[in-house]
């Protein structure tokens, strides 16, 4: 952890929302004038698609899971020396993992590469002058025998939709974005449950704000739904490991946030619809907390 250089760490899997965080932190740093360096958690994988599609092909054949979710599949050593290296010194080493041809072309015009989706851009440093380090991913908490991330974090933020509507949400999306069939997909479910449940699921502990996201339509059979419960169609839970430390004000939320409760101490409940609104007036008075730490 660092006062100088806060790092902030978004933690997720797939399809679990943490798009919508992000988008809400995008939001606090424009207002406040916060210039953030942004580390997407997929450049960190150990292997480009290609890569990956023959050693999920080894693994299989040597009767062995391997997913992005694990260890196997993930460079935690590299992610845990930029952590650390940049709350002493503010800068660090990061690269991109192309998703799309239109990232393929922004990146290969300001890299002079010729990339394609599914590769890795080269290692460059972190420029000097940035306000925080942002990163949104899977493994932003993680610790392993070998590596501990969360050490090096200042304010950690798990989004955790329940299971079944996290399944719900990849199903949907791997069919109608990557074409994926049914099949395929519950195949990729079934592979990536053990590093999940080892390597995902732990994180949540150590986070210290949580958005789980609750459906209040059935999904108790998610490969049959056909649609992805609506935000309005469900509540989220906000859970604070330790509201005095995060100098949280219930009463305040409660008055802004229309139709919230308290479930205990610590957890506050919000409709699925203002999930974003509440994100932003938890998140900001916190981050620049964060920043008023730093020019002391």
């Amino acid at each position: 952890m660092s006062k100088k250089h806060p790092i902030v760490a978004v933690t997720g899997s797939s399809g679990a929302g943490t798009t919508t965080v992000k988008r809400a932190f995008e939001h606090i740093f424009f207002r406040d004038g916060f210039n953030a360096a942004i580390i997407e958690g997929d450049s960190f994988h150990r292997y480009d698609r290609a890569e990956m599609k023959a050693e999920m092909t080894k693994a299989a054949e040597a009767h062995r899971n391997l997913s992005h979710f694990g260890s196997d599949a993930n460079r935690f050593d590299l992610l845990e020396e930029l952590f650390k290296s940049y709350g002493k010194t503010g800068t660090g080493k990061k690269r991109y993992y192309i998703h799309s041809d239109e990232e393929a072309a922004e990146l290969n015009a300001r890299l002079g590469t010729n990339l394609a989706p599914g590769q890795f851009t080269p290692w460059e440093d972190i420029p000097e002058g940035t306000d925080l380090l942002f990163y949104e991913g899977l493994h932003g908490l993680i610790v392993t025998e070998e590596n501990n991330v969360a050490q090096h974090v200042d304010l950690g933020v798990g989004v955790v939709p329940i299971v079944n509507l996290e399944w719900i949400q990849k199903i949907h999306r791997d069919n109608l974005e990557r074409g994926y069939s049914a099949e395929a997909i519950v195949d990729t479910i079934m592979r990536r449950m053990p590093d999940y449940i080892t390597t995902i699921v732990p994180q949540f502990t150590l986070t210290d704000i949580n958005f789980q996201r609750v459906p209040t339509v059935d999904t108790s059979n998610p490969f049959i739904a056909r649609d992805i419960p609506l935000p309005d169609e469900s509540f989220v839970i906000i859970r604070f490991q330790d509201p005095k430390k995060l100098d949280i004000d219930f009463p305040y939320l409660l008055s802004m946030i229309h139709d919230s409760f308290m479930t205990r101490r610590n957890n506050m409940v919000v409709p699925g619809g203002k999930m974003g609104f509440a994100m932003e007036i938890i998140l900001q008075p916190i981050i620049e907390r964060l920043m008023d730490t730093r020019n002391k």
